[in-house]
C-alpha cells in the first residue's frame, strides 16, 4: 500500500518509521520538504533548509513553553528547561563557556591516552567472550568510563548511566507514553540526587583526585562574575551524561552495524586503516545518532519551498538532511572515502555539539582498534533497535568475533 505523504504526521509515527525512516524521509524531501503536522509544527528534511535554520540567530532553542505543555511541572521539565541545549543567550553563553574548557585541543590531547587505555581494556575483555552483544559488552562501556572520569562518578553508580540517559532522552520523542514519562522523571530525580551529593562533596574537597575535572570546572568556574546555581549544576551535568553517553553508544553500534552490512567498505578499512577518519564522518552521516532537532522561529525565515512565519515550531530531520541527494551523491550508499562530507550530525550554529571533537576521537580510537583487532567479525543473530525516533541506535547487536 502506497504511503500517504500528505497525511504523514510526525506526532503519530509508529514502529515502522523508527525501524527505517528513510523511505518516508526520501518522499518528504521530494514532495513535501516543509511538511506541516496536524499541530501546526513543520518537519524539514532538506539539507539546505535544516542548515539555514541551525545557523540563523533568529531561531530559538528555549522550550519552556513547549515543554510546559508536554510535561507539566515535573523533574523532566526542570531538566530540559535548565540544561544548556534548550536555552538561548545569555544563559546559554554562560554555561557553554564554562563547559567548553573541558573540550579544548589541549584537554582532548590529554584524553586520548585515557580513551586508548579504556578501549584496549574493553577489547581484551571481549576477546575472551568470542560472541557478544556489541552494545552491552562494548559500546555502552566506553562512554560510561569517559563520562564517569569527567564528572568523577563513583564506580557503584556507573551501571545505571545508560538507563538514566535513555529514560531522559526517550521523553523527548514526538510520541511519549505515560510509562516512559514516569521513567524519565524517576531518572532525573535519582541521578540528580547522586550528582547533588557529588557536587557537595567536591565543594568541601576542592583539591581532590584528578577525576571529575569537568565537574570541578563547572562548580568553581565563573563567566562575567556569574556562577551556576546548584540546580543549574545538577541539570547541566545530567545534560553532559545525555549528550555524551547514548549518542556515543549508538554511534559505535551503528558504525559496526554499517560495516557488517557493507563488506566492501569493511574490507577497504581493513586494507587501509588510515581511512578511519573519513569512515567516522560517513558513519555519522548515514546513521546519525541524533535524528531530529527542534527550533522555534523567532522571526520569519525564508526556506527553499516557502517562508515560515515567526512563532512556527520547527522539527529538523538530521537523518533526512544527511541523505539529501543534492548534497550527497548516491546518499544511501556507505562510502568511507566520501569527500566532501558536509553532514550535520553535530548540528551547526551556536548550538553545535560541544563534544563533537571528543566524539570523533572516541570513534577513531574505538572503531579503528576494534576493526583491526577483530577483522573477521560477523553478525550473530537478530539485532533490535532502541524504540526512539529522535535518537537512533541499537538496543542489541549480537556479533561473533571470528
Amino acid at each position: 500500500m502506497a504511503l500517504d505523504i500528505a497525511g504523514f504526521d510526525l506526532n503519530t509515527i509508529g514502529p515502522d518509521f523508527i525501524e527505517n525512516p528513510h523511505p518516508v524521509l526520501h518522499r518528504l524531501r521530494s514532495e513535501s520538504p516543509i511538511h506541516r503536522n496536524a499541530d501546526g509544527s513543520v518537519y524539514l528534511t532538506r539539507h539546505d533548509d535544516c542548515t539555514k535554520v541551525y545557523q540563523s540567530l533568529d531561531m530559538l532553542s528555549d522550550k519552556t513553553e513547549a515543554f510546559g505543555e508536554k510535561f507539566g511541572r515535573c523533574p523532566l521539565h526542570t531538566h530540559h528547561t535548565t540544561s544548556l541545549i534548550f536555552n538561548d543567550p545569555p544563559y546559554h553563553t554562560v554555561v557553554r563557556k564554562l563547559i567548553s574548557g573541558a573540550f579544548t585541543p589541549r584537554k582532548l590531547a590529554e584524553f586520548e591516552p585515557l580513551i586508548g587505555g579504556i578501549v584496549d581494556r574493553l577489547l581484551d575483555r571481549v576477546e575472551d567472550l568470542g560472541e557478544l552483544d556489541l552494545i552491552e559488552d562494548f559500546a555502552k562501556e566506553l562512554p560510561t568510563e569517559i563520562i564517569s572520569f569527567m564528572l568523577g562518578i563513583p564506580p557503584e553508580y556507573r551501571a545505571r548511566l545508560r538507563g538514566y540517559s535513555l529514560a531522559i532522552l526517550g521523553a523527548l520523542d514526538p510520541v511519549v507514553p505515560a510509562d516512559r514519562l514516569a521513567a524519565g522523571n524517576t531518572a532525573v530525580t535519582e541521578f540528580g540526587e547522586i550528582l547533588g551529593d557529588l557536587i557537595d562533596h567536591r565543594r568541601r574537597n576542592p583539591d581532590g583526585a584528578h577525576e571529575g575535572e569537568v565537574l570541578e570546572a563547572l562548580i568553581f568556574g565563573e563567566h562575567d562574575g556569574r556562577r551556576l546555581t546548584q540546580e543549574e549544576l545538577i541539570q547541566n551535568c545530567i545534560f553532559l551524561l545525555n549528550a555524551g553517553h547514548e549518542t556515543t553508544t549508538s554511534f559505535v553500534g551503528n558504525s559496526i552495524g554499517l560495516l557488517l552490512d557493507s563488506p566492501d567498505q569493511h574490507r577497504l578499512l581493513l586494507d587501509d586503516p588510515t581511512l578511519i577518519a573519513p569512515a567516522v564522518e560517513e558513519f555519522l552521516r548515514v546513521e546519525s545518532p541524533l535524528q531530529i532537532g527542534n527550533r522555534l522561529a523567532g522571526e520569519d525565515i525564508a526556506l527553499s519551498d516557502g517562508v515560515l512565519p515567526k512563532g512556527t515550531y520547527i522539527h529538523t530531520s538530521i537523518a533526512g538532511a544527511n541523505r539529501d541527494p543534492k548534497v550527497f551523491p548516491d546518499p544511501d550508499r556507505v562510502d568511507i572515502t566520501r569527500k566532501p562530507n558536509r553532514h550535520i550530525a553535530f548540528i551547526s550554529g551556536i548550538h553545535v555539539c560541544l563534544g563533537a571533537s571528543l566524539a570523533r576521537v572516541e570513534g577513531r580510537i574505538a572503531l579503528g582498534r576494534f576493526v583491526q583487532r577483530f577483522p573477521n567479525m560477523t553478525s550473530n543473530g537478530q539485532r533490535t533497535r532502541v524504540p526512539l525516533a529522535r535518537f537512533r541506535g541499537y538496543a542489541t547487536l549480537p556479533i561473533r568475533l571470528g
